[in-house]
């Protein structure tokens, strides 16, 4: 017996396996928990009836409109029938003591004397238009007599240079439409105020045909047009047109 000794574990060693075995339970319990819960949340009819959430809709109604008809009874309008007399006695006829009387009219000459035609004279315009004639080659000595044209300037008042006036020319030359327009000090050769307008590339005739306006630099006519001739001669194919203000 002295050999064999009865080896016993101290209480100390059995604590760590009781504490093993709960850990394992509250593990096995949670999970029994979470499968409860996840088939619960996956299937909600398993629950008594009073614990089941209520059921939503399904789809979403909208009320539809009942669109009613009314019927108003037809509107009746009552219709007038004037049956003609049996008997009608026809009215008398009157004749105007006037229709019976032929008026006689006798013309009196008055005494009093008529009056004239009134004469109604224009407004005079504002300026005044001096037309000669002159050589192209005193402007254009390179070109002789193929070119043909109109030239000028426009004075004040006072007989200076009045810059930004607008000159038109127009008309039919040879058959053809001429158009032109300028201002005035466009062109210092003729002057500080001096203006050009080509007419045609050589000495052409023309009577009246022709004509040339002036105009202010808010676009009212300072002059009527006036017309002028030109003249198959190289020493007047050059029209001079000098505007004057008058007042």
């Amino acid at each position: 017996m002295d050999n064999f000794e009865l080896k016993t574990e101290p209480k100390s060693q059995r604590k760590p396996v009781i504490w093993n075995i709960l850990t394992v339970i509250v593990l096995l319990g949670a999970c029994g928990l979470a499968y409860f819960f996840l088939t619960i949340y996956q299937n909600p009819a398993m629950l008594p009836a009073r614990f089941q959430p209520a059921a939503l809709p399904t789809a979403y109604q909208t009320p539809t409109p009942t669109a009613t008809i009314i019927l108003q009874p037809p509107t009746w309008t009552p219709t007038l029938t004037l049956e003609p007399s049996a008997t009608r006695t026809k009215a008398p006829t009157w004749t105007s003591v006037a229709a019976l009387i032929s008026p006689t009219i006798t013309m009196t000459p008055s005494s009093t004397p008529m009056l004239d035609t009134a004469t109604i004279t224009p407004t005079a315009m504002p300026a005044a238009a001096d037309i000669t004639y002159l050589a192209s080659t005193t402007k254009h000595p390179d070109l002789a007599c193929k070119w043909m044209g109109v030239g000028g300037t426009v004075m004040d008042v006072n007989n200076k240079p009045l810059l930004f006036q607008t000159i038109q020319v127009g008309g039919t030359l040879n058959g053809k439409a001429v158009t032109g327009q300028v201002l005035s000090g466009n062109n210092p050769a003729y002057g500080t105020s001096g203006f050009e307008i080509k007419l045609a590339d050589s000495a052409i005739d023309s009577s009246q045909t022709l004509w040339v306006q002036l105009f202010d630099n808010n676009g009212k006519a300072l002059i009527e047009k006036t017309p002028f001739d030109t003249f198959n001669d190289c020493q007047k194919n050059l029209v001079m047109i000098k505007f004057t203000l008058t007042r």
